[in-house]
């Protein structure tokens, strides 16, 4: 087996605004496996200051995983390198499949069927928010996420109060995602006139590591409390359940590159559905090689509520696919080939 790696910066659109800061661009690498005549890839995808993964040791990282794969010895211990994990489990289903990119068979890869996504909005001024959701209404989206946190919260409301004069929740589903930004003292108040709109669910809206103040805040929260970065760097099982028990949120938000692959994800799940709690899948600003391995396993799992996987379409630079969205529903298109990567 041949085992090698190529870095490439994604590059946003435009500057993307979330409560940890602006982001203009990413990093993946991806890890390339070469046997028998064929290619497996995956995606080794981090977020600045979000992923577990160390940027600095990174290439290091993958360089001694190459070398264990084309010797064949023992690989390096890759606990606490969630991206790297999630790389090397899609390079070697990749590698296992009949065209390298057709990971988890079904309908949705035949391109018969979609999953339904929600819509993405990005932090900026109000005009250009309540312009992102026009433009997200009018391609077919029925359910919207907004990131908020970052401005004025009176302005944020008065987004919220807009959207919601022009559709009731029937029509359209409201999810907001905080990324930490509330304080403890303050979330409880904020959740409350959040809750005069209808809101399906709330992401973190305390920072992590507080785990007692979001204990209390999802028992007495009116809305749906969903849990994002808190999971990350939680690997073992009972780690896991004694979060989940201990917390009780409403729902879990899995992004695999960050929680170490497929297989620690199915693990949240089913803890997640011994204890009553909900979850959805959720990219984490991969390229259309990671998004088109999670967007197949995600279908596979069963899915019925809107899942996060609309984040293709973010990027200048982005891998050419078959990937396409249609009326709020991310599906494949066979007639488009995968470009180079």
């Amino acid at each position: 087996m041949r085992a090698y790696y190529k870095k490439h910066r994604l590059l946003f659109k435009r500057p993307s605004g979330t409560s940890r800061g602006v982001l203009t661009y990413k990093d993946s690498w991806f890890l390339l496996l070469e046997e028998g005549g064929k290619t497996g890839v995956g995606e080794c995808s981090l977020i600045a200051g979000l992923s577990p993964d160390p940027p600095a040791q990174m290439e290091s990282t993958l360089d001694s995983l190459c070398k264990a794969l084309e010797s064949q010895s023992a690989l390096p211990d890759l606990n606490g390198w969630p991206a790297v994990q999630m790389a090397l489990e899609t390079a070697l289903r990749s590698l296992q499949s009949k065209d390298g990119f057709s990971l988890f068979p079904s309908d949705f890869v035949k391109g018969t069927k979609q999953i339904p996504i929600n819509g993405l909005v990005w932090m900026g001024d109000f005009e250009f928010m309540s312009e992102q959701i026009k433009q997200l209404i009018s391609r077919g989206f029925d359910c919207i996420k907004i990131k908020i946190g970052a401005l004025d919260f009176d302005t944020e409301l008065k987004l919220l109060a807009q959207l919601r004069k022009e559709f009731s929740a029937s029509e359209i589903s409201i999810r907001v995602d905080a990324n930490g930004a509330f304080q403890p003292t303050e979330a409880l108040e904020k959740l409350k006139q959040l809750s005069a709109y209808e809101i399906h669910s709330i992401e973190q809206p305390i920072a992590v590591n507080q785990r007692s103040a979001m204990a209390d805040l999802c028992l007495k929260s009116p809305l749906p409390i969903a849990l994002d970065e808190e999971l990350i760097g939680t690997y073992t099982k009972d780690e896991k359940l004694k979060l989940i028990s201990e917390i009780k949120p409403h729902f879990l938000i899995l992004k695999p590159s960050l929680l170490g692959g497929f297989d620690p994800s199915e693990e949240w799940i089913q803890l997640a559905e011994k204890e009553g709690v909900d979850w959805w899948v959720t990219s984490a600003l991969e390229s259309n090689v990671g998004l088109n391995a999670i967007a197949q396993w995600t279908y596979s799992l069963g899915v019925t509520l809107p899942q996060g996987l609309g984040t293709g379409s973010l990027f200048t630079n982005n891998i050419p696919s078959p990937l396409r969205i249609e009326k709020g529903c991310l599906g494949i298109d066979n007639s488009i080939p995968w470009g180079l990567i």
